[in-house]
């Protein structure tokens, strides 16, 4: 039997299938394609901050000497985006998915204009405010609007072109990074390049229509039929409609025993089984994808390569490009497997790669940190007195310490490398313009995030191998997750609720990051990563049931039916 939003057999969905479905209807990748720049915007403003905030650092000497300040920088468009995802649930109930993604435009290009010219530290952040704003939006808002605009046969893979889009704007973020490492004004092109995309992005949803899920909703019946009979074949449009009508219908007669705003909703939406379990799953999987760690890497990755031991700012681009290419090239997997092979086991398969990564990149930091090259008392004097670090100068036993220790001793301290052989003694230099400068002038490396090391490139290694082990199941799989687990009149409060969750867990990690860094050090750090994942895993196991290939009445009533146990399995459909 066809269901709204899918045809028979929808189980038997692979990316073949989404392939052969846009070359029949093209009017399909347009749409999702079009709404999808949303997610190269997200992918681009979560992305470029990592690269620019090395150059950032080199421009505003408070933000190289507290680690709060670069952590309010990166943090402040996460939580602008918490934001942005709460008032973007609202809006996609009240004025469409099409709106939605045109106000989010707006912001993100009013944030790159501001972050541009910013004279201050503090002007940074306000632009990064706006963005982010405009990436909360965008983050529930697209992949929501693909769903809608989707045959549920194909309905995975176009939600995970959205993902494919995320990854590639980090990806992107990294090139530009790259290329304008030496140019004037590095990092405000870095940051201005983004008020680009959103211009385009507004004048092609102009001419898009909203989403017909919602129009039916507003009683604009012949609208979602024009669109329905550009995304399905003649024979299947009036069973569509049909569907359409009767989950409407039942919607509205639910709903009036309903009270009306916000507060109610809420009280009306975890008081509905079906959504209450929704939720549980929507939020954990959300969470879960923040708490592994990611965007530590996302945000702050050429600076966990400096940790790793390499001290070029270039260097650091180039090798973290390596890592965002690789999630770009996981999210290409999940858009071909995902729809054959299920939600919930890619989201536990990709979890215990990300476990295993993480609990061997904590070793491999730790045995970089106690290998540290030692500091020398003599090389440091050779640059004299005053340019040696006063906290070494004063350490009552100065013999002991290490590039690591010079560097935890004092965000005024930093290191530079023996000119012969980096891994010998070094010194413990003050951390300023000129110190760098003689250091460099013979032809030493300078360090001021990590220290010399042999196992700087098998922690870039296990880095790469943890984006691999996350990219296919947990970089994408929450996001199509939660496009389709909720009721309609409840999927913009549910992927909004869902969406807070992520961003607010964001926040917490990449606000915090740093500081765990100086306080458990970088390998104790990635060990917590590891834990909370473990945690998350659980989670998954416990509250996720499997969507895949289901419509979206077929989900709902799953929920519906579904004690515990049951979750724990597939969905058997009542054939009766």
């Amino acid at each position: 039997m066809v269901m709204e939003g899918g045809v028979v057999k929808p189980d038997k969905t692979e990316f073949s299938e989404c392939y052969k479905t846009i070359w029949r209807a093209p009017y399909i990748m347009r749409l999702a394609m079009s709404a999808g720049i949303g997610g190269l915007l997200f992918g681009y403003d979560t992305g470029v901050i990592s690269g620019a905030l090395l150059y950032i650092r080199d421009d505003f000497k408070q933000v190289q000497k507290h680690t709060w300040l670069q952590e309010m920088i990166v943090s402040m468009a996460v939580a602008g985006a918490i934001f942005g995802a709460a008032v973007g649930g609202w809006m996609n109930d009240k004025f469409g998915r099409k709106k939605s993604i045109m106000s989010a435009d707006v912001l993100f290009w009013i944030g790159a204009i501001i972050m541009a010219f910013a004279p201050t530290p503090w002007v940074i952040i306000i632009g990064r405010l706006f963005v982010g704003l405009g990436v909360g939006m965008a983050s529930m808002t697209a992949p929501l609007y693909i769903s809608e605009a989707s045959p549920a046969r194909i309905r995975g893979a176009l939600v995970s072109t959205n993902g494919l889009l995320i990854t590639g704007g980090q990806f992107l973020s990294y090139l530009i990074n790259l290329a304008f490492t030496k140019t004037r004004f590095t990092w405000r092109w870095m940051l201005g390049v983004a008020g680009i995309p959103p211009m385009i992005q507004f004048i092609l949803m102009w001419s898009l229509p909203e989403s017909p899920r919602w129009l039916y909703r507003q009683n604009k019946v012949d609208e979602a039929r024009d669109i329905l009979e550009k995304i399905y074949p003649a024979d299947e449009v009036e069973k569509e409609m049909k569907a359409l009508q009767q989950s409407v219908e039942e919607e509205k007669l639910a709903e009036e025993s309903m009270e009306y705003g916000i507060f109610s909703k809420i009280k009306n939406a975890w008081g509905n089984k079906v959504v209450r379990r929704g939720l549980y799953a929507g939020i954990t999987v959300q969470v879960a994808q923040q708490f592994v760690g990611i965007n530590t890497v996302m945000y702050y990755s050429p600076t966990i390569v400096q940790l790793a031991g390499y001290a070029s700012n270039k260097t650091a681009l180039a090798l973290s490009l390596i890592t965002s290419g690789l999630n770009a090239a996981g999210t290409i997997i999940s858009m071909l497997f995902v729809d054959r092979c299920g939600r919930r086991r890619f989201m536990i398969v990709s979890m215990f790669g990300i476990i295993i990564c993480l609990v061997v990149l904590s070793f491999m930091f730790f045995q970089a940190s106690t290998h540290a090259p030692p500091v020398s008392l003599l090389e440091s004097n050779h640059f004299g007195a005053n340019s040696t670090c006063a906290a070494f100068s004063s350490a009552p036993n100065p013999s002991s310490w290490n590039c690591m220790t010079c560097l935890k001793a004092s965000s005024s301290c930093a290191f530079c490398a023996a000119g012969a052989n980096k891994y010998n003694p070094g010194a413990c230099l003050v951390l300023d313009d000129a110190t760098r400068g003689s250091c460099r002038a013979e032809h030493r490396s300078w360090y001021t995030q990590g220290c010399p090391s042999k196992f700087g490139f098998f922690a870039v290694l296990l880095m790469a191998l943890y984006i691999i082990s996350y990219a296919p199941g947990m970089g994408t799989v929450p996001w199509i997750v939660n496009s389709e687990i909720y009721p309609l009149r409840y999927r913009g409060f549910g992927g909004g609720t869902a969406a807070v969750a992520n961003w607010t867990s964001n926040l917490i990690v990449s606000q915090t990051f740093l500081t765990l860094t100086e306080t458990l050090g970088t390998a104790g750090t990635f060990l917590l990563f590891a834990g909370f994942s473990v945690l998350g895993l659980i989670a998954i196991f416990i509250l996720v049931p499997e969507t895949k290939g289901l419509q979206f009445e077929e989900v709902e009533k799953m929920l519906e039916k579904g004690d515990r146990l049951k979750l724990y399995g597939n969905y058997k459909r009542d054939t009766t």
